[in-house]
């Protein structure tokens, strides 16, 4: 199955004004959200982490936003998706997209199937608009509203 963006999003994905005080924290509240899903095994989370001491920040994909993953033979039991606020920007060594307010981790069984997903997630990217109402929401349900206004099979 093709999975949307707004397939992958809901309550039990999403925390606010998160207080991390490093970059690595910030990927392992994301990692564990993946994890309490039950769409990765702990592993996964180390993996992320491990990631981004090997390549650096790569990770930073956008102005304020990163995007912690692994490989899917690293413990990935379903494709996910964990969105952070934080509540101070933390840097992650990203001079031109520091500091990083939203934190989308994110895993796949494969190579196929998140796609849509993906292409979804660029677009939203690149909506400053709609990344602002994200980072400045105040309660999980406004965030899923704003997500499945943009991506969901739902016309409004």
């Amino acid at each position: 199955m093709i999975e949307l963006l707004s397939d992958l999003i809901n309550e039990d994905v999403i925390e606010l004004n998160v207080n991390a005080t490093n970059w690595e924290e910030a990927v392992r509240i994301g990692g564990e959200l993946l994890e309490k899903n039950h769409a990765v095994e702990n592993r996964y989370v180390d993996a992320m982490v491990h990631m981004v001491r090997k390549l650096g920040p790569y990770i930073v994909i956008s102005k304020g936003i990163a995007f912690p993953h692994a490989r899917p033979e690293e413990g990935v039991l379903k494709t996910g998706l964990s969105l952070i606020t934080l509540k101070e920007g933390i840097e992650f060594g990203d001079k031109d997209n520091d500091p990083i307010r939203l934190v989308i981790s994110f895993c796949s069984t494969d190579a196929e199937g998140h796609l849509q997903a993906l292409s979804e997630l660029v677009d939203f990217i690149r909506d400053e608009a709609a990344v602002d109402s994200v980072i400045n929401a105040r309660s999980k349900k406004e965030i899923i509203r704003i997500i499945e206004r943009l991506y969901s099979r739902v016309e409004y």
